[in-house]
């Protein structure tokens, strides 16, 4: 396998790279390209193209990139390069190298395989501590400063190097899927000394045990026929390789080789003891930082999705296992919230012409809905046009689900008439209806490892829409279903809140009837409606269901102009002249959605 070697004008300016054969790269100051080289200011964005052809790679100079590319001390355009060779742009060298991961030898059987566990390593003492703690101190400098893996990696194989002074050569190397192994970043002390061939079986024994395994060779025992395939090369009579925990089932770890008087003496073997211990601690800080990283890209994404209280629960979950059955949808009584906007058709064919501004103030609104959810505690789902779904009760159940629901529903009705009656907002024009159902659902993340989406599903939610889409109908911004209502006229303050029953009903195309009712803000910020008002509201509704609707027009009628309830029922009572019609069961049946 060929590898790219860039050298800098600083030691810490280095990286190694795996090129893959028959494979294209870029090669730029870019941060988004393969090959990124963001210290060397004679870099283009992209400069150069290399193409991998076998043994030996094509390097061609961009079309755009106006400083040159050295090649045995003459600037060109294109070049052909063979393992050994390099070439220069500005101050950075770029050598190209063989790291050869073919182990068909059948030398690669080592004279004694050793499984080295923690508790072995308990009571070895660190040789040389100084040294190692200055190594580890700078871990945290390479995972702050690096612009990737890459170079992440080439910093690493450095440190090691330094930490461990008997070795020769040191790797970060992973297996993929298929079992293929790959050299991520490699260096030997010795440029010169050839190529590096790092033993498969130690890898494959190492990260499939999930233990560190040393293997010791004799090379005595190589005769002439096998030199040429030792896997390690002769000057190596001992490997090890350590896993990397990093999580999300990734295998790979660290890789080093050197040679001492192991083989002959207890002295050189425990030397070898506390470079493992060494080794052990650094891949556990870079399994800690991995799945922090990890953790943190998930909860990057879930930021958008989940409250900051429900994030703070899942950061206290410790890895990335408990989070994921955490996050693993599941049956669950769930609170769910839909949320239109109204008037949104109208809106859109008379700003045809700007649709952009119309992107922005639909998308103003949809801010205030998602804000409410989250500030009270809830999970926002899909967006639907114009429209939001949030819910509560997942991922962790909570009796206040439902009343956060009516206080995050109640907070995105004042924040819709705080911009009507704010001269040239631009939602004043817009008004919503939302939509709160209480009931079981199936709800959790769906989703690959690069793009996750949090989601409910199940009859509670279709019910939550259709209540949303019945605020037309019985001209109120907020809809309970009986089971939310009864939560919320029980339990919620009336200081936050006050519930009104509107009526029973059958939904268009539905057999089943419910009972209805509107959520509302407290008297001091909606005083045009008592709680006297709303008492005689509901005797005049238990009068309409029994049939005695001249009493109950008496009480409709005398509601507050500013309130639009009374026109449904009124409206019907008016139609049959104040009586029922024959047949009469109290339900009101909906002509339409």
């Amino acid at each position: 396998m060929l590898q790219l070697i860039a050298e800098g004008p600083d030691p810490r300016q280095r990286w190694r790279q795996a090129l893959i054969a028959d494979r294209e790269y870029r090669l730029g100051r870019s941060s988004e390209i393969e090959l990124p080289v963001p210290w060397e200011p004679a870099i283009s964005r992209v400069h150069c193209l290399l193409r991998t052809r076998d043994r030996e790679i094509e390097v061609e100079v961009a079309a755009n990139s106006t400083n040159a590319v050295f090649h045995r001390g003459e600037p060109v355009r294109s070049i052909r390069m063979a393992g050994g060779e390099s070439f220069v742009i500005g101050r950075t060298r770029f050598i190209l190298a063989h790291a050869d991961t073919d182990d068909s030898s059948g030398a690669d059987h080592p004279v004694e395989e050793v499984v080295v566990t923690r508790q072995q390593l308990q009571n070895v003492r660190y040789e040389d501590p100084d040294r190692r703690i200055d190594v580890l101190a700078k871990l945290s400098e390479v995972f702050d400063s690096v612009h990737g893996e890459m170079e992440r990696d080439g910093r690493l194989v450095s440190l090691i190097l330094t930490g461990v002074r008997s070795a020769e050569a040191a790797a970060i190397i992973a297996l993929d899927d298929d079992g293929t192994m790959r050299l991520r970043s490699w260096e030997r002390r010795r440029e010169t000394a050839g190529a590096f061939r790092p033993s498969r079986r130690l890898v494959n024994d190492a990260l499939n045990r999930r233990q560190t395994t040393l293997h010791l060779w004799d090379p005595s025992t190589i005769n002439q026929e096998t030199q040429v395939d030792y896997t390690v090369s002769a000057e190596f009579d001992w490997a090890f390789c350590t896993p990397v925990r990093g999580g999300r089932g990734r295998r790979w770890g660290v890789y080093v080789a050197g040679q001492s008087p192991v083989n002959t003496g207890t002295t050189g073997r425990s030397a070898l003891q506390a470079d493992i211990k060494f080794i052990e601690l650094l891949a556990e800080l870079l399994g800690s930082v991995e799945r922090q990283n990890r953790m943190e890209g998930d909860l990057s994404v879930l930021r958008q999705f989940l409250s900051p209280p429900i994030l703070t629960a899942l950061e206290r979950a410790g890895d990335r296992e408990s989070l994921a059955a955490d996050l693993e949808p599941r049956e669950c009584d769930v609170t769910v919230l839909f949320c239109d906007l109204r008037g949104f058709s109208q809106r859109s064919e008379e700003s045809s012409g700007d649709l952009p501004g119309l992107l922005n103030r639909v998308s103003g609104a949809l801010e205030i809905m998602t804000q409410s959810i989250l500030q009270h505690g809830g999970v926002t789902g899909d967006f639907l046009g114009d429209a939001s779904l949030g819910f509560w009760g997942w991922p962790f159940s909570s009796e206040e689900a439902p009343l956060n629901a009516c206080r995050a529903a109640l907070a995105i009705r004042r924040a819709f008439r705080k911009a009507r009656e704010t001269p040239h907002h631009p939602l004043n024009d817009f008004e919503m209806g939302i939509g709160i159902a209480h009931g079981r659902a199936v709800a959790g993340k769906i989703g690959t490892s690069d793009r996750v989406t949090v989601t409910v599903f199940g009859p509670v939610v279709n019910l939550a829409a259709r209540l949303e889409t019945m605020t037309k109908q019985l001209r109120v911004p907020i809809l309970l279903d009986e089971a939310t209502a009864h939560l919320a006229r029980t339990r919620l303050s009336h200081d936050e809140g006050r519930t009104r029953r509107l009526g029973t009903v059958q939904p268009y195309g539905m057999e089943t009837t419910l009972q209805v009712s509107e959520l509302l803000p407290p008297v001091a910020e909606f005083p045009e409606l008592t709680n006297e008002h709303i008492t005689r509201y509901e005797q005049g509704v238990d009068a309409f269901t029994a049939g005695r609707w001249a009493e109950a027009y008496r009480c409709l009628h005398g509601m507050p102009d500013a309130d639009q309830a009374q026109d449904f029922l009124t409206l019907r009572i008016a139609q049959h002249n104040r009586t029922p019609p024959p047949g009469w069961n109290g339900i009101i049946q909906l002509p339409n959605k």
